[in-house]
């Protein structure tokens, strides 16, 4: 089996045009649509990760917390104690 190149398209109003059909001006908006795209894509997989750590970093925090509390109504309770 030969694998055909195909050219690339856009489609516009239901219309599929060739890219090389285009005029440079619109080949240069084409490809910067193309490359933001593809940032945005990047940012939001970059937030997944960011918000994920925050998460765990959140619950650390709340956690370390707690237990210092424990921690020190604890010692308070020994103190009443004696």
């Amino acid at each position: 089996m030969t694998q055909q190149n195909q050219e690339p398209v856009v489609v516009l109003d239901d219309k599929e045009m060739k890219v090389s059909d285009l005029t440079p001006q619109q080949q240069y908006f084409h490809r910067q649509i193309l490359d933001l795209n593809n940032k945005k894509q990047q940012t939001e997989f970059q937030l997944d990760q960011i918000n994920a750590s925050l998460s765990v970093f959140n619950d650390a925090f709340i956690k370390s917390t707690k237990e210092q509390a424990d921690e020190v109504l604890n010692d308070n309770t020994l103190e009443e104690e004696n």
